[in-house]
């Protein structure tokens, strides 16, 4: 979930139940109107004492959740995955194509939605216990709904596109005429430059080339698309099961790496992060402990006690962004759930209540938010699985990894593989500085697939999924690095380098398989 302000997924048991502030639940707010599914927000003014009251049930609600911390209430129903996954509408040029509107009306589906831009969608799956055929059933419900969404976009003279940045998308598509035609983007949009002081948002990005922009509105952010893993996790490990995302996100850095490109400029192998943090930046400073809070970011260190600790941080240190007032009983955590949801860690912690379960006792999950979208289904669900086996063989440690490698190492782990993909360096139990690529095959990739077994997980499944990660791996063949290798090898376009890409992934053959030459 990117900038989606009133968007929530919750999990149902094992079904997944699309909560959708703003589509979904008849709420009234004082200043905006959140009513029934397909409507939108009425208006977008908020008073000063709108803050005040948001502030108050904010906290409240907060001090509820502590209370569940406290009393043990979390429910313990097995790990569940699911994932959300945002594409690109291209036209036969490989451009951007703002027409979301149109495709969705044609499709109908409650499970494809509207994005920031014109030129986005975002597909959803269901939920599924990690066990048995969950990888290979999660594959095909994807490139089910992704068939039928070609077949909407076609009928609309476009294509759907799955990569982390989009080469051919330009600055001048950046522009408040392609946000999407519902008012809640453009109520964060006034928001976030609200909180900057009306101060236009800066974008300086110094990869193999730099790259510096200005603009007045959050557009730059839907230059990014991504896939967003959902975990649902035990109470009990819960910390454990956050660190290791933390530590994870390194490792899925550089092997998802597909957002090389941005205007014309080669940046990163995965751009979407520093993008994503620039383009959405309302930061705030704290003088007590001297750390600046972004909207988007990495975090400020590990869970020690409980993940509560992430929203007491939102209340203490992140000014609210959109003051809706809410009707609902307190127990179902709207004020906090809101204010949560327009903090973007690229690993948030997210709470379902008792009244969107259907045991009566609310869940704890991970969001996921590194990996780029694309480049096929097959990749995707490969990525999910080396996340899933990751996080599961660093909690099996006997003793905590994040106990041996200290936070400000995992951050700079994590930005080091988003800027140089597997040629990055970086610092693992020795506490020496160490090739990531050396680190995936000596260790982690074994490691994971071990885990992926303990989870009975069909072995032909784990076998499949794990060894395209390890070709990706041997190959050094990312996303990102086959549309640099390509790129350099024919001299072309960046239409001509989308098309070839689309091409290839059409064909659902992993990336790590792809050829440069042709």
């Amino acid at each position: 979930m990117r900038i989606k302000t009133f968007m929530f997924r919750t999990f149902r048991s094992y079904k997944f139940n699309r909560l959708t502030i703003g589509f979904q639940l008849s709420i009234v707010c004082k200043y905006v109107l959140l009513p029934v599914v397909g409507q939108e927000i009425k208006d977008h003014i908020f008073q000063h004492g709108d803050y005040a009251a948001f502030a108050g049930r904010l906290r409240y609600e907060t001090d509820l959740l502590a209370s569940w911390f406290r009393q043990d209430q979390f429910a313990d129903s097995g790990m569940v995955a699911g994932f959300e996954l945002e594409a690109w509408l291209v036209n036969e040029r490989a451009r951007p194509a703002p027409c979301n509107a149109r495709v969705l009306e044609r499709l109908n589906d409650d499970h494809v939605v509207s994005e920031l831009a014109q030129f986005n969608i975002e597909l959803n799956t269901t939920p599924r216990p990690i066990q048995s055929r969950m990888l290979a059933d999660m594959q095909a419900e994807a490139q089910d709904r992704l068939l039928r969404c070609q077949q909407a976009a076609r009928l609309e003279k476009c294509r759907l596109a799955l990569i982390g940045i989009l080469p051919t998308v330009a600055n001048q598509d950046m522009v408040p005429e392609n946000m999407s035609a519902l008012e809640r983007y453009h109520a964060l949009n006034e928001q976030v430059l609200r909180l900057r002081g009306g101060r236009p948002i800066e974008l300086n990005i110094q990869g193999k080339d730099l790259l510096h922009v200005t603009h007045n509105d959050v557009m730059l952010e839907s230059a990014t698309t991504s896939l967003q893993i959902h975990l649902q996790i035990p109470p009990h490990l819960a910390v454990r099961y956050y660190n290791a995302s933390l530590l994870a996100s390194a490792f899925m850095a550089a092997v998802c790496a597909n957002s090389p490109y941005l205007f014309g400029h080669d940046l990163w192998s995965e751009t979407r992060i520093p993008l994503f943090e620039q383009a959405v930046d309302a930061r705030s400073f704290s003088e007590r402990d001297g750390i600046v809070y972004r909207r988007v970011s990495f975090g400020t260190g590990y869970a020690v006690e409980s993940l509560l600790e992430c929203f007491e941080e939102n209340v203490r240190h992140h000014d609210i962004l959109l003051p809706c007032l809410f009707d609902e009983p307190d127990d179902q955590l709207m004020h906090l759930r809101l204010h949560n949801g327009t903090i973007w860690r690229w690993n948030r912690p997210l709470v379902a209540p008792p009244a969107v379960t259907t045991d009566g006792l609310p869940h704890l999950r991970i969001e996921h938010r590194v990996p780029a979208a694309g480049p096929t289904v097959t990749d995707m669900v490969a990525n999910i699985a080396l996340f899933i086996g990751m996080v599961h063989a660093f909690i099996q440690e006997e003793r905590p990894l994040e106990q041996m490698i200290p936070f400000a190492h995992a951050r700079q782990n994590f930005y080091n593989a988003a800027r140089d993909g597997l040629h990055a360096r970086m610092v693992w139990r020795s506490g020496d500085s160490s090739s990531i690529n050396k680190i995936l095959k000596q260790e982690i990739l074994p490691a994971a697939h071990r885990a992926l077994l303990s989870l009975n997980l069909d072995a032909a499944d784990v076998d499949y999924y794990t060894d395209i990660i390890c070709g990706r791996v041997h190959s050094g063949q990312t996303g990102a690095q086959w549309q640099r290798e390509y790129m350099r090898t024919h001299g072309c376009t960046p239409e001509e380098l989308v098309l070839c890409y689309m091409r290839n992934a059409e064909t659902e053959r992993p990336v790590h398989t792809w050829s440069t030459s042709d």
